[in-house]
């Protein structure tokens, strides 16, 4: 758990455990209910037909964002307790690149995945076993990855840094972002709409 009550000290690994599941269940629920558990509602945003998942996971970034910040601006959260993973750019690249290409090819993401598994999607079932092996398949052969994986270490790296900027322009730049972001979503909706409306 990465919440501040298990961080302090408020309940054991035992219960965090529990509340971690607990939390686990409502996140599958609610991607469930907003239809994320169906690789045709997912793959719809590459086809440009449905951009709900970009709209989606921009409103989370956004949100988690300003609540941070403002949190921050007020003195209620100390933004230097907050953990920030180490970048390895090539790694990461490559990385990112492999999961976009398994989410295009198979039509899920890991989490979405174990969601349509459990509404019996049996293409998430085939999906969940590769994405399993290729876990697996990573661990073995770290050994020999080691090199590349850790290649280009640049510690802890954030935007505000490498803009060389405060972290509220930052933050306004990233909203005025995910506005245009919205207003182009729905206008590539409507057209493709169009387009299928004429084929």
């Amino acid at each position: 758990m990465s919440a501040p009550l298990y961080k302090f000290g408020l309940f054991g690994d035992e219960l965090s455990l529990v509340v971690a599941f607990v939390i686990g269940l409502g996140f599958g629920f609610f991607l469930e209910r907003a239809g994320f558990g169906s690789a045709r509602k997912l793959t719809g945003q590459f086809y440009l037909t449905d951009l709900a998942v970009f709209k989606v996971m921009f409103s989370a970034i956004v949100t988690a964002m300003l609540g941070v910040f403002y949190l921050g601006w007020v003195g209620w959260l100390d933004l230097s307790l907050i953990y920030v993973g180490p970048t390895w750019l090539p790694s990461q690249i490559v990385g990112g690149l492999l999961l976009g290409i398994g989410f295009v090819v198979g039509g899920y993401c890991p989490g979405t995945s174990v969601v349509a598994v459990a509404t019996g999607a049996l293409d998430a079932v085939v999906f969940l076993f590769g994405l399993t092996l290729g876990i697996f398949g990573f661990g073995e052969a770290y050994d020999a990855l080691a090199g590349f994986v850790q290649a280009g270490a640049m510690g802890t790296v954030v935007l505000p840094d490498v803009l060389g900027v405060p972290y509220g322009q930052v933050v306004l730049g990233v909203v005025l972002l995910a506005l245009a972001g919205f207003v182009g979503a729905e206008a590539v909706e409507r057209w493709s709409a169009r387009r299928s409306e004429r084929s």
